[in-house]
């Protein structure tokens, strides 16, 4: 029997149908309207299109977006200043600012002014080392959407055996973390892994996030695994695909995300669940 295809479409909306009730319900309770403020430098096209994106996905579920378009030469000092606004704009609740940035921003220092309280991408230096001790204030979206798919199909994963291939700091490193936190025995290959397949055939749930197409075939998935693609590669033709041979794959797959439709959407989705934390956390502690 075919691998069940995830949904992560349908998944997403759920979840965030459950945050504008939410954000609904804090509104009335205690007049606040969780505030994204998102931050673009320069004009690429495909961030262009991600802020736009965000912002919408935001502004449906009752979320207000705060845009800050910065030309791409803007240096340090004014993104840091803006950043350090932002910080202490009680509207704001979570700040992002657009990847990439331009080879002259100091990225590392960028991303750590972004206070601790308002980093809803889980991207600052404390957040991602404190999924170590799993006291973390935001997990980084796009792991944090896997997790959300697991749980959400009830794929168990204590005691489970997780291979994830893709070592970034975006999303192989703390999505291993976040799942050995959930007593699952976590192996992360990466490009200089020999023989890859040795240890993607062990896995009861394989996650790959490695940005190459077709990377991963038949042969090198274990009967009745849950195969996670996190990749989401261009060809020639335009087709967009993930990092696993999608169809020879879900011949033995107990479960399988498509790409697009699987985990793209979550990860926007676990934006919104961010920012609105963030707003019913400073509404509580008030």
């Amino acid at each position: 029997m075919p691998a069940r295809i995830i949904d992560g479409r349908a998944i997403a909306e759920d979840i965030r149908g459950l945050c504008a009730t939410r954000v609904a319900d804090l509104v009335n309770r205690t007049g606040v309207t969780p505030g994204l403020a998102v931050i673009l430098v320069g004009e690429d096209p495909a961030s262009q299109v991600y802020v736009a994106n965000k912002i919408k996905a935001c502004d449906k579920a009752g979320i207000r977006s705060f845009s800050h378009r910065l030309d791409a030469a803007v240096s340090n000092k004014v993104l840091i200043d803006l950043i350090n606004r932002l910080n202490d704009d009680d509207e704001v609740h979570g700040i992002l600012v657009q990847l990439p940035l331009p080879p002259h921003i100091d990225m590392r220092a960028v991303l750590e002014t972004i206070s601790i309280q308002k980093d809803v991408d889980g991207f600052h230096l404390y957040n991602v080392g404190a999924l170590v001790t799993g006291t973390t204030i935001f997990s980084p979206c796009t792991p944090y959407g896997v997790v959300k798919l697991l749980e959400h199909e009830k794929i168990e994963i204590e005691g489970k055996n997780v291979v994830v291939v893709g070592a970034s700091n975006i999303v192989g490193k703390p999505l291993a973390l976040m799942l050995m936190a959930r007593e699952a025995t976590v192996a992360i290959c990466h490009a200089k892994t020999r023989d890859l397949a040795q240890f993607t055939i062990l896995a009861d749930i394989l996650v790959v996030a490695a940005g190459r197409p077709n990377l991963i075939l038949p042969q090198m998935v274990k009967t009745g695994a849950v195969v996670i693609d996190v990749g989401i590669n261009r060809l020639p033709s335009g087709r967009i695909v993930g990092d696993v041979d999608f169809d020879g794959v879900r011949a033995k797959a107990s479960f399988i995300t498509p790409v697009p439709g699987g985990v793209g959407p979550m990860t926007v989705t676990m934006l919104i669940e961010n920012t609105l934390q963030s707003a019913e956390r400073l509404a509580n502690a008030q």
